[in-house]
């Protein structure tokens, strides 16, 4: 699948923005999706999970009763609802679909596919 994200920006401390990502090409309905995101000087870390059926999600414990990822497989989209964002919040955030399951869900190298990437800045 091809991957693209839209929807970052730069917000204040508190902020909420949405991020999208669509997907083309088949088969995006069977594909767990996954976002994660790469601060400056950082490894790229693991951030919200859904299953293929959006049926389960997981989320990191920095981002857990703040984010929400959604799915839509009608329209071949991911989203991922960002309230009381905080400066440690700023990085680039990438969508990835995958086509493993769902025990790897936090794990970069089990993902097939990546968006180019959309900035999010959260100034204090």
């Amino acid at each position: 699948a091809q991957l693209v994200e839209n929807g970052g920006g730069v917000v204040h401390t508190g902020a909420s923005l949405t991020l999208s990502c669509a997907a083309s090409g088949r088969g995006f309905g069977s594909y767990m999706m996954g976002w994660f995101r790469q601060a400056p000087g950082k490894e790229r870390e693991f951030v919200a999970a859904m299953s293929w059926s959006g049926g389960v999600s997981d989320y990191a414990d920095s981002v857990k009763d703040r984010y929400t990822i959604s799915r839509d497989n009608a329209r071949n989209t991911v989203l991922l609802k960002m309230n009381g964002l905080k400066p440690e919040d700023t990085a680039v955030y990438y969508c990835a679909a995958s086509s493993a399951a769902w025990v790897r869900r936090r794990e970069l190298r089990m993902y097939d596919d990546w968006g180019q990437g959309t900035q999010v800045t959260v100034s204090s």
